[in-house]
């Protein structure tokens, strides 16, 4: 039974998300939606037996992290701040884990790291 504050077109990209992940299509999903909707996804993949970690975004959004075992294991040990803090290798080891395109990743691996590496030059010394 679907309570009246959820909305199933807004948890229509969760519910496939499991579909792609229990047929095997994904190893693990990034999911972001709205903090109403946490204790149905919690109840939704605790039924399911996935494991899955929540990270609070701010006080109306949370990302779902959810997947294999051992992909959510690495996750949870970098997942400790922002997703927009992560140093470039933190950032490119989250996107191979959720499967994005790989050369993509390298593109952004070096984008990102060149952006560091400048910012640090431009920073002074003392």
């Amino acid at each position: 039974m679907i309570t009246p504050d959820i909305n199933p077109v807004e948890l229509k990209v969760f519910l496939n998300h499991i579909y792609e992940f229990k047929k095997g299509g994904r190893q693990m999903v990034l999911y972001t939606t709205k903090r109403k909707y946490e204790d149905f996804a919690v109840k939704r993949l605790t039924s399911q037996k996935i494991k899955y970690i929540i990270q609070p975004i701010d006080d109306t959004r949370i990302n779902v992290f959810f997947g294999r075992p051992e992909c959510i294991k690495a996750v949870s040990m970098m997942i400790n701040r922002p997703l927009n803090e992560l140093t470039p290798e933190e950032d490119f080891i989250l996107g191979a884990l959720l499967g994005y395109d790989i050369c993509g990743q390298c593109k952004r691996y070096c984008s990102r790291k060149k952006n560091t590496i400048n910012l640090c030059l431009s920073q002074p010394v003392s």
